[in-house]
């Protein structure tokens, strides 16, 4: 049964933005979706777990993925990635909140580079972003080698940086916007398309190293279900080319 509590305000107000910004994408459709994987209901320690997830595809970008999940009346999560097609010379945006009773412990967000670097446009545009004096900037894990000199991670002290963090997001996506429409593709034997599927390939494989989000889904399911979650749905490989 899907609970009642409130989700924090962060992961909420958030995810209504990101849903918003869809609009501005080129050749924005659905994305199949398994329903067993749509609205997930379980139990980890004697709580309810729900998650949600919602996939899009557009122009440029192969998967649109937002997923928010809520325990009990405590832990709440908002993960969104968009992973390119490797034709296009496109970061893969990704962003990440988790929440509970006493706050925002973590939030990310990036425009991670493929194939070694950002595509120059992209990353004068970022450089020139405003830098916001977060007071508790976090360190990024040892599997954070993916992201791009520009990349937050920070823990959010107060209701003005959590909308600072929020603001950021949706530059991040304005940017990502600007470029898709900008950006023509690549034949799949280039060169630059086959150094970019690589990349997107090393990215989903270091992504799949953070084994805490293994161990709760393992926890609230089973090993096997976890595997199929992870490798199906949250980063799923591109195709072979």
């Amino acid at each position: 049964m899907k609970p009642t509590t409130t989700i924090h305000p962060l992961v909420d107000a958030l995810a209504e933005r990101i849903r918003g910004s869809w609009n501005a994408l080129p050749e924005l459709a659905p994305l199949a979706i398994d329903p067993a994987l749509e609205a997930i209901s379980g139990s980890l320690d004697g709580e309810s777990l729900y998650i949600r997830n919602e996939l899009r595809q557009c122009r440029g970008l192969r998967k649109l993925h937002l997923e928010t999940a809520r325990l009990g009346g405590g832990l709440q999560i908002l993960h969104c990635v968009y992973f390119p097609d490797p034709r296009f010379d496109l970061p893969i945006f990704g962003a990440d909140i988790v929440a509970g009773p006493a706050g925002v412990s973590a939030a990310i967000a990036d425009l991670s580079p493929l194939g070694g670097r950002l595509p120059a446009a992209i990353e004068a545009t970022l450089a020139a972003l405003p830098q916001r004096p977060y007071r508790q900037p976090r360190e990024l894990p040892p599997w954070g080698t993916i992201f791009s000199p520009f990349v937050r991670f920070v823990r959010p002290s107060a209701a003005e940086e959590e909308q600072w963090f929020s603001d950021d997001v949706i530059q991040l996506l304005a940017v990502l916007a600007e470029a898709i429409e900008a950006t023509e593709p690549q034949a799949l034997d280039d060169p630059s398309t086959v150094l970019r599927h690589s990349s997107q390939l090393g990215y989903c494989q270091q992504q799949k190293r953070n084994d805490k989000t293994r161990r709760v889904l393992e926890k609230a399911f089973n090993p096997q279900w976890a595997d199929r979650y992870i490798e199906e749905l949250l980063f799923d490989d591109p195709r072979p080319l």
